[in-house]
C-alpha cells in the first residue's frame, strides 16, 4: 500500500467512526422494523429522499425510477483501488444470497467522482459487479445533492491529473419504495450477515 493510500484509508476509518457516533441512537419502541435493527438513526425520517442523476445511458433518472423494490445503495467511485470494488462485490453477493431465498433486492452504485465516472464508465463498473446493479453518476451538483440527502462524505485529492484518490464514507443504505431509508450497514459486515439483516426488513414489508 502506498503512503497516500494508507493515509486515505486512515482518514476513511476516522470518518466512519465519527459518522457512526453521530448517527447511532437507541431504537424507538414504535418502529415497525425495531426487531431487525442493530442500530437506529437519528433523524432517519429526513435521511435519504429525492435525487436526480444519470444512468448508464446518460438518461436523467430520479429516485422513483430507481427504487422500485428493496434497494441497497452505495456511494463510491470506479477508480477506487480496493474499498469500493470489495464493498460492491459484498453487496452483490448478498443480493444473490437473497435471490436464492426468493427475495429480490436491487444493488445501486452512485459515483461520488463525476469528473471521471461518466455514465458509460459507471455503467460498465456496475455491469461487471452484478447484472442487476444500477450505476449512477451526474453533474457535480447532482452528485452532491444525492450525497447530502444520505449524509455521506467525500473529498477528492486532485493533484492536477486523473490519478487521484477520493476519501469517502463506506456505508450501504437499505431503502424501501414506500418507506424510504430504513437502515445503514457497515462495510465489515459479511455478505451472509448482510443478507440476513436485509431479509428481516424485506419480510416485514
Amino acid at each position: 500500500m502506498t503512503k497516500i493510500a494508507a493515509i486515505a484509508a486512515a482518514v476513511v476509518a476516522v470518518i466512519a467512526v465519527i459518522t457512526i457516533a453521530a448517527m447511532t441512537i437507541l431504537p424507538r419502541s414504535d418502529d415497525q422494523f425495531a426487531s431487525c435493527r442493530s442500530t437506529a438513526v437519528a433523524g432517519s425520517a429526513s435521511l435519504g429522499g429525492p435525487f436526480e442523476l444519470l444512468d448508464s445511458e446518460g438518461r436523467t433518472v430520479t429516485d422513483k425510477d430507481i427504487i422500485t423494490e428493496p434497494t441497497l445503495i452505495y456511494f463510491g467511485y470506479t477508480y477506487c483501488p480496493d474499498v469500493c470494488p470489495l464493498d460492491a462485490d459484498r453487496n452483490a453477493t448478498a443480493v444473490d444470497i437473497l435471490a436464492e431465498r426468493g427475495l429480490s433486492v436491487t444493488p445501486v452504485f452512485i459515483s461520488i467522482d463525476p469528473a471521471r465516472d461518466t455514465p458509460q464508465v459507471v455503467g460498465e463498473f456496475a455491469d461487471n459487479m452484478h447484472d442487476k446493479m444500477i450505476g449512477l453518476t451526474g453533474s457535480p451538483e447532482q452528485v452532491k445533492a444525492a450525497s447530502t440527502a444520505y449524509r455521506t462524505y467525500y473529498n477528492a485529492h486532485k493533484a492536477g491529473d486523473d490519478e487521484y484518490l477520493v476519501d469517502h464514507s463506506t456505508f450501504s443504505y437499505l431503502v424501501l419504495p414506500e418507506t424510504g431509508f430504513v437502515e445503514f450497514f457497515r462495510r465489515e459486515l459479511p455478505p451472509e450477515d448482510l443478507a440476513d439483516k436485509i431479509g428481516c426488513f424485506v419480510d416485514k414489508i
